[in-house]
């Protein structure tokens, strides 16, 4: 879509002048697949290329990730999947331009890759990963949809907020969680009704940059791990998964962190100036409510069905355990009640 809309253009140009070759591979569609990444991997070899430059949203620059991996090894991406096993091989050297303002996938170790055979998401996480440099240009992201903008937005909100009531979560990543937030907060609404207010978008590019690195260190937690679950069972897209599955899950773990969710509260104005933490992290969770239905997002998941909640819940737990620092881990049954309310009835 990118190279049909002339979106590259200048970008190319550019770097012929200064006498790079350019090849594309535009083959990444949203939740890339192994085979996706599989077809970028053989034009790369075949062309001998030397460096990858991503330009798109979250899934481009997750796949340009895996690929610039696999350019340096021929391990599968199964195995790559996981922490640190990229090992010593390394990876080609990557550069990013988001044209999202949702994942923050730019400067942050993870990708994440579908495995459409398996109904399963893999997730690479290594600081290899990361790129050496990433460009905000909101004006790129002025031509988004609406409810492609609403979804992303909400990604980019998920992340600052898990990051911040991470149990792993520093002084740097609350600031950066915070100012994520605020900026969300303040920007969001208008990014997704005048698209082409670049003050806006360019803040949403900052706030998805900020809470991308915030949960690099910090990490997120059942929300993702939740909603990655519904990308591979139901092909629900990322950022909408997320904006669903947040309020239940913030709702679950309010009585382990309702201090840090009054904090994010405070930080942006949201409920009662003099009201006590558990008011206050109500407050901030009913005003995520609020911009769901404000951005048309559902409250429940139309796809959802009974049967395959026990799976659900089990690979979402799988995933999260060992590797998020959540405020209050949850057993299956626990789990599979809380994805439950998520059925249309």
């Amino acid at each position: 879509m990118l190279v049909k809309l002339g979106l590259l253009d200048a970008m190319q140009a550019e770097l012929e002048k200064l006498g790079v070759t350019v090849v594309i591979y535009d083959g990444v569609k949203p939740d890339p697949t192994i085979q996706q990444i599989e077809a970028g991997i053989s034009v790369l070899k075949d062309n001998h290329c030397e460096a990858i430059l991503a330009v798109g949203g979250g899934s481009s620059i997750d796949a340009a990730k895996v690929i610039a991996a696999r350019g340096k090894s021929d391990k599968s991406i199964a195995k790559m999947a996981g922490l640190f096993k990229i090992y010593f091989s390394g990876t080609l050297p990557l550069y990013a331009v988001p044209t999202a303002a949702g994942t923050g996938s730019e400067v942050t170790i993870a990708a994440v890759v579908s495995d459409p055979e398996q109904q399963r998401k893999l997730p690479l996480m290594d600081l290899k990963l990361m790129s050496i440099a990433a460009a905000l240009d909101g004006e790129l992201m002025a031509g988004l949809p609406a409810h492609i903008t609403a979804a992303t937005g909400m990604d980019a909100l998920t992340h600052a907020v898990e990051a911040y009531i991470s149990r792993n979560a520093l002084k740097r990543t609350d600031m950066q969680a915070i100012e994520a937030t605020q900026l969300i907060m303040a920007n969001l609404a208008t990014a997704v009704t005048n698209g082409s207010n670049i003050a806006a978008r360019q803040a949403m590019a900052k706030a998805s940059n900020l809470a991308g690195m915030a949960f690099t260190q910090a990490g997120v937690g059942y929300v993702h791990s939740i909603a990655h679950n519904f990308g591979a069972l139901y092909h629900t897209p990322h950022g909408l998964a997320n904006a669903i599955v947040m309020p239940y899950v913030l709702d679950y773990s309010k009585s382990k962190c309702a201090n840090r969710l009054a904090d994010l509260a405070k930080a942006c104005n949201i409920g009662s100036a003099d009201g006590n933490n558990e008011q206050l992290a109500d407050a901030f969770i009913h005003h995520i409510r609020e911009m769901q239905q404000k951005f048309d997002i559902p409250d429940k998941l139309a796809a959802l069905q009974q049967k395959d909640i026990s799976q659900i819940a089990s690979a979402a737990l799988k995933e999260a355990r060992f590797t998020y620092a959540v405020p209050r881990y949850m057993h299956k049954a626990t789990c599979e009640g809380l994805i439950s309310l998520m059925l249309v009835s």
